[in-house]
């Protein structure tokens, strides 16, 4: 599902994420990551995604 979230928002912004994000994404539990493939929907800029992840890390 990982890889899944990142070929979406790499997609959605397209640009490569940087190591600290790939992190952050990867070490989130599978419920958490569920929450960010509905969320992910909402984001308008990358700093949605930074703010999304600060929360929940």
């Amino acid at each position: 599902m990982f890889w899944l979230l990142l070929r979406q928002l790499t997609k959605r912004f397209r640009q490569e994420f940087s190591e600290e994000i790939r992190s952050s994404v990867s070490s989130l539990p599978l419920p958490v990551l569920e929450d960010l493939s509905e969320a992910l929907l909402d984001f308008t800029s990358v700093a949605d995604l930074q703010a999304w992840l600060e929360v929940r890390s």
